[in-house]
């Protein structure tokens, strides 16, 4: 499904950029939408916005067709069922045409420059990946130590000088570029998270350029279920599975020894950093966390199998297991 905007302007715009959301029972993506709306661009740019719905049923295709009619972009609805994100990425890659290719998230809101920003930072450098941060909005309810740590938001990790990985949260794709063209995000791993790692890993080791444009920022409210040590808990260990698993991949077995010896020793360090500062949250929980995630780097490289994060109320109800669905 297709609902177009109005009339494009006398004069063919040079640069065409595919805005992308997958969304999976998020009302809060009406406000993405609204976001994206509200972008200042360059007329030279021609916008386009791909909605990949990745429910069972397709449940958003009401709400984007009514906010479509309020857009000045064009916007393409894809049904990409069902609960595996990356049947929903790929889905939004095989709808594109564009020059660009960029990816939000459903529950979150693009500031008016997100856009152009990405795209300028694409131009000066040449880079095949730009990526931008995230800025995490606390509630009132949110613990002190969490919203004075910031560990919602989401920037990039630079190793050595340079970015080796990435994230869909807040991206710009160029898709001419070969490290990036024809590639798509692992089915294997779209239930448990990863693929966007394992993604931007494959596109640095086939030597893709990643910048980071630091003014395009997008927001995310954090939702009192994901305020909690417990959650950061579950997504710290799976960044490490993840991390561990790309680690081990056709290594020697004398690197995958040394690999876990190191994880491990960093995993007790941080862990006996954490108790020393035991009276104050902020230090102990960031250590603690920090911990964790060289757990689960240990782990990944021991081959367990990443935690299932999505979609599990689907797989409960319809009995099926879509890990391997094309």
């Amino acid at each position: 499904m297709t609902v177009h905007a109005g009339e494009l302007e006398i004069g063919l715009p040079r640069i065409s950029v595919e805005v992308c959301v997958c969304t999976f029972r998020r009302r809060e993506l009406a406000e993405t939408l609204r976001s994206l709306g509200a972008m200042d661009i360059a007329s030279k740019y021609s916008v386009r916005i791909i909605v990949a719905d990745n429910d069972l049923e397709p449940t958003a295709r009401d709400l984007v067709a009514v906010i479509a009619n309020e857009l000045p972009f064009d916007v393409c609805y894809v049904h990409a069922p069902a609960a595996n994100i990356s049947l929903a990425r790929n889905a939004c890659l095989d709808a594109a045409n564009g020059d660009y290719v960029a990816f939000i998230d459903d529950d979150e809101t693009a500031s008016r420059n997100w856009l152009s920003s990405l795209l300028d930072t694409a131009s000066t450098t040449s880079a095949a990946v730009v990526l931008g941060p995230v800025r995490a909005l606390y509630g009132a309810d949110a613990p002190t130590w969490m919203r004075k740590g910031n560990f919602h938001s989401t920037h990039p990790v630079w190793v050595k000088g340079e970015i080796r990985t990435g994230y869909t949260c807040n991206v710009l794709l160029a898709c001419a570029s070969p490290s990036v063209n024809a590639r798509r995000f692992d089915l294997l791993l779209g239930r448990s998270g990863g693929e966007d790692t394992k993604f931007f890993t494959d596109v640095y080791r086939a030597g893709g350029q990643i910048a980071f444009a630091e003014q395009a920022y997008v927001s995310e409210i954090v939702p009192d279920k994901r305020a909690t040590l417990l959650w950061l808990c579950r997504r710290r260990f799976r960044f490490g599975q993840t991390h561990g698993h790309l680690l081990g991949k056709n290594a020697s077995f004398l690197d995958l020894c040394w690999h876990t010896f190191l994880a491990f020793a960093k995993a007790v360090y941080c862990f006996c950093t954490a108790i020393i500062f035991g009276l104050s949250a902020l230090h102990r929980n960031r250590s603690f966390l920090r911990g964790v995630m060289h757990v689960g780097v240990v782990c990944g490289l021991m081959g367990m199998r990443e935690i299932q994060q999505y979609g599990q109320d689907i797989l409960v109800a319809t009995g099926g297991d879509n890990r391997r669905a094309s």
